[in-house]
């Protein structure tokens, strides 16, 4: 058993404290970063919220002290500047670097991974392909795509099974991701339109939120509180969506009534070509997902 808290930032308040008492630790496995940023951290409080793993069952590499030392002030983990000492010390290894460190770090540790080791990175545009050519023979691989979620413990995640993975690899993968969000399994050919979804796709709802309160701020209200409502506006209606399954066409529906103030709005977005910006947007993002990967791999 071990105590975990955390403390959220919330919208219209202070801190809230999130405290779970005696969680028994159900991954099984020890579980190593390399990289500590903020997604290395985002991945260790959710496990650790999630009662996944211990403290002591976890080792994060990073070059900077002070991420370490912040590392070991807020989750009592074990930190080190020498990444052999993580791939050695775990059953489960995470690559959670620039893509461009990516080369280095794998002619420094590959040769201390083989079959006896998961490896699972996090790394943008580096294949599957890529990472087995830099390890030994037999490392079972597995890709994931989180999105900038995970730092509310509300990512979307893509896992893809690479060379010598087994179902209980991906599956023990889906168990980690599944700590700061929810996971979807993709073939590896179609990592670049996650990236163009839901990669990049924080930053269209930012944008559609900022339009939103700017709607808002034109029609009298004052910004602090157009915004909220924005935020509470989007966050909520996911969060219906999610609980119920139903289609957004179908929510749509049901806040659209004749000749009322929605049929209003949305025909004017309609006339912006809303519908089409987005789909568009996508699409690009996807294709320039392909040309850095390229460029990457």
């Amino acid at each position: 058993c071990y105590v975990a808290r955390e403390r959220f930032s919330r919208a219209g308040g202070g801190g809230a404290s999130d405290e779970r008492r005696c969680t028994m630790t159900t991954l099984g496995k020890k579980l190593g970063i390399l990289g500590g940023g903020n997604m290395a951290s985002a991945i260790v409080r959710g496990l650790l919220v999630g009662g996944l793993v211990a403290p002591s069952e976890l080792t994060v590499s990073d070059v900077l002290p002070a991420r370490r030392e912040a590392l070991e002030r807020d989750h009592g983990i074990t930190t080190t500047a020498d990444n052999g000492v993580v791939v050695r010390a775990s059953d489960v290894v995470l690559i959670a670097v620039k893509p461009q460190v990516v080369p280095a770090l794998l002619a420094e540790v590959g040769g201390a991974l083989g079959p006896d080791k998961l490896l699972v990175s996090i790394a943008a545009g580096i294949g599957t392909g890529t990472l087995a050519a830099g390890v030994r023979g037999g490392t079972r691989i597995v890709r994931a795509m989180p999105n900038v979620g995970a730092a509310a413990l509300a990512a979307a995640t893509a896992i893809v099974q690479g060379p010598a993975a087994t179902a209980g690899d991906l599956g023990l993968a889906r168990r980690i991701f599944e700590a700061v969000g929810r996971v979807v399994e993709v073939e590896e050919k179609l990592i670049d339109a996650v990236t163009g979804l839901s990669g990049s796709g924080p930053a269209y709802v930012a944008l559609f939120v900022e339009a939103l309160a700017d709607g808002g701020v034109r029609v009298g209200l004052p910004r602090d509180q157009a915004l909220k409502l924005a935020l509470q506006t989007v966050l909520g209606t996911a969060e219906v969506l999610v609980a119920t399954g139903e289609h957004p066409a179908r929510l749509r529906d049901q806040v659209t009534s004749p000749c009322g103030t929605t049929i209003a709005g949305l025909a004017e977005l309609e006339r912006g070509a809303v519908r089409h910006a987005v789909m568009a947007a996508v699409e690009a993002a996807t294709r320039r997902a392909g040309e850095l990967g390229r460029r990457t791999d």
